[in-house]
Formats: C-alpha cells, sequence, structure tokens
C-alpha cells in the first residue's frame, strides 16, 4: 500500500478524467495497474497515487500531472440536472455527460474572471398554470412578441444562459441544462440538425425556467419541457396564422422555413393548436418517419453558434492568449476545450426567415 499522501492530490480530480474517459472504477483501476482496494483508498484521500501510478494515470486519461493537484472539482449531481433523453441514456454516457459538464464549468469560471458576461435574466416560471402559459409569460418577459426567434443561441446568451456544446460521440445524448451559482447552463448536441437542435435550446430553456427549483420529474418534467419548447418556438398565433391552405407533407417542409423548426415539430404544434385533425396528424407522422425527417431534416437550416466564444477567444487572441494557454492554465488537455466549444465558434448565423427584429449584441466587457 503506498505511503500516506504529503501533497494535495485530489480524488474528485481523478474521478472527473476517469468519467470523462467512460471508464467504471474497476476498468480505470486495472488500466492504472492496481488494485480495487488500493484505488478505493485513492478515493477516500487517504493514500497518494505513487509517482509511477500518477503516470499511468496521466496515460490513461491524457490529463496532465497537475490536473490531480488542482482544487476540488465538482461534477454535477444527476439530481439537479435536466436530460434531454435520459431514457435511451446509458449510465456509462450520463456520467461522462456529467463529467463533461464540471470540465464546462471550470471553463466557464476562468472566462468569467476575465470577462463581464451578459447578466442572467431567466425568471423562475414554475407558478404558471402550464407550460403553454409560461412560453407566453416568458416571451414577453423578453419582449418577443408573437414572432419567430432568429437565433435562439443568440437570444439564450443575451439572456446570461452560459451555451456549451455536448460531445461525447453519441446521438441519444441531445441536450441537458442545470443551474449553477446562480448561473444556467445548457450543453447543445451540435452534432444534430439546426432545427433540432434549436427545439433541445428552447426545451432545455423549459427545464431552467419551470423546474428550478425541483418539481415535476422524469417523464412528466420532459413532457412539460417538450411543451414549453413547442409554444416558445411556434406561438399559437402565429401558427394560426400561417396554416397551409393545402395541408401535405411538402407544405410543412414549407412551412417550418418560417418558424426554423423540424417538420415533426410543427406537425405536433399544428394538432396541439387545435389546427389539423387527429386523422391528418397521424397520417403526417407516419409519412414524416417512412422519408426519414426525423433524423435527416429536409432542407435544414445553416446551423447556429455563439456569438459570446468567439468575442472572448478573438479577445484572448488580440491579448496573445492561445487556446493552448487556457489549457496549460486549467491543467487540462486542449481538447477538452475543443469539444466545449465545437460548433459554436463558427462564423455567426442568423438563422431563419420571418423573425423579431435584430436583438442587441452580447455585450462582451474585460474585468480589470
Amino acid at each position: 500500500m503506498p505511503e500516506p499522501h504529503k501533497k494535495a492530490f485530489r480524488a474528485s480530480r481523478m474521478h472527473l478524467a476517469r468519467k470523462r474517459k467512460g471508464l467504471s472504477k474497476t476498468e480505470f483501476a486495472n488500466k492504472i495497474g492496481v488494485d480495487i482496494r488500493v484505488f478505493s483508498a485513492y478515493g477516500s484521500d487517504r493514500y497518494h497515487p505513487s509517482e509511477e501510478t500518477l503516470q499511468r494515470m496521466q496515460s490513461v486519461t491524457g490529463f496532465p500531472r497537475e490536473f490531480f493537484y488542482g482544487d476540488d472539482v465538482e461534477i454535477p449531481e444527476r439530481n439537479i440536472v435536466s436530460f434531454r433523453s435520459l431514457s435511451t441514456m446509458s449510465a456509462r454516457e450520463r456520467e461522462m455527460a456529467l463529467s463533461q459538464g464540471a470540465m464546462a464549468l471550470l471553463l466557464n469560471q476562468w472566462i468569467e474572471e476575465k470577462f463581464e458576461l451578459p447578466k442572467v435574466d431567466v425568471p423562475d416560471l414554475s407558478r404558471e398554470p402550464n407550460p403553454e402559459e409560461a412560453a407566453i409569460t416568458l416571451r414577453q418577459h423578453w419582449r418577443l412578441g408573437e414572432r419567430p426567434i432568429r437565433n435562439m443561441i443568440h437570444l439564450l446568451e443575451d439572456h446570461g444562459v452560459r451555451i456549451f456544446s455536448l460531445a461525447i460521440n453519441t446521438r441519444t445524448v441531445d441536450a441537458f441544462s442545470l443551474w449553477t451559482d446562480e448561473r444556467p447552463f445548457i450543453f447543445l448536441n451540435t452534432q444534430k440538425s439546426s432545427e433540432h437542435s434549436r427545439h433541445d435550446a428552447a426545451h432545455e430553456l423549459g427545464h431552467l425556467a419551470l423546474h428550478k427549483h425541483g418539481g415535476p420529474r422524469g417523464r412528466e418534467a420532459e413532457t412539460q419541457a417538450h411543451a414549453f419548447a413547442a409554444s416558445f418556438l411556434m406561438p399559437r398565433a402565429s401558427v394560426l396564422a400561417n396554416v397551409p391552405r393545402v395541408l401535405s407533407l411538402n407544405s410543412l417542409v414549407q412551412a417550418k422555413r418560417i418558424w426554423t423548426t423540424s417538420v415533426a415539430s410543427l406537425n405536433y404544434r399544428l394538432h396541439t393548436v387545435g389546427a389539423i385533425t387527429d386523422w391528418q396528424y397521424r397520417t403526417l407522422c407516419i409519412q414524416v418517419a417512412r422519408r426519414g425527417y426525423r433524423i435527416h431534416e429536409p432542407n435544414s437550416a445553416p446551423r447556429e453558434s455563439s456569438q459570446i466564444l468567439p468575442k472572448v477567444f478573438a479577445s484572448l487572441r488580440d491579448d496573445g492568449i492561445s487556446r493552448s494557454q487556457i489549457s496549460k492554465e486549467l491543467f487540462v488537455p486542449a481538447s477538452e476545450i475543443d469539444q466545449l466549444i465545437f460548433g459554436l465558434t463558427m462564423s455567426s448565423i442568423e438563422g431563419g426567415g420571418k423573425s423579431t427584429p435584430r436583438s442587441k449584441s452580447a455585450k462582451l466587457a474585460l474585468v480589470n
């Protein structure tokens, strides 16, 4: 058994690195060549791994030695996180996603020490009678009117939501969200179509506004967030004013461009507002499935991107700070930073057709 440690080796950081690689405790112990009982001793902070074991940890995880000696880091717990597709997610995938959330919190803290980001403006709407009323209230609060939303990511960032990408090489994890230190975070799977990503963002916004202090969990919470997203993206009056005169799958493909939503979402919304019958809704559902439109969205809009992250990294570049330097300061592989901003830092895109007036650009100020 290794001697009691003298340095501040952090078991929390060891477990974070382990979970980022998708390894169980037994798998990780085997890979670093120690008995599971010895590994458990590390986990209780009673013993320090030998230098040889620490080098194997570095090799297995890709994290530098300094990472394991930083301050304690908190991995978001499942009970405070709202997952978009928890029912189809394995425990391993969930742990990988939560560990990536912890990495985002580290990066966000680093950014906020240097920049003043937009103030948080996501009200608690848990007292609203239903998700549609909550969506209407938030639209009024943000002065959006009834018009379609130009860019969902920009809108969220304008109101203080921290957006990061979710890159764990799986399509089963669509998105998740959480509140921490009074800051709302949303993680999006940027490998999906723009329409599906917008719906995921609105869905997670529903969780942030409706379930900040707990409330329904599981299927009931997901149903509420789904209804909120549909109502927020496609207001009732706007949908009723633009119902296709000739209802068909092709007419829906054309009409969806008004709100930049998926064909399946528009079909659902038309049905919930009473614009189409049960029979029409079911018929269109079958056609959507047969065409493969649930996976491959027709006439997909350009992908939306962040307006905050490009400004942050542009300002850092002007000061001679590269991503590799950021990774050294955080003691994490540069790939971890790349995965958190993947698909979010390309040229700014203003997706959508008829839209709300251009929102004010998210303000970004350097902290002295």
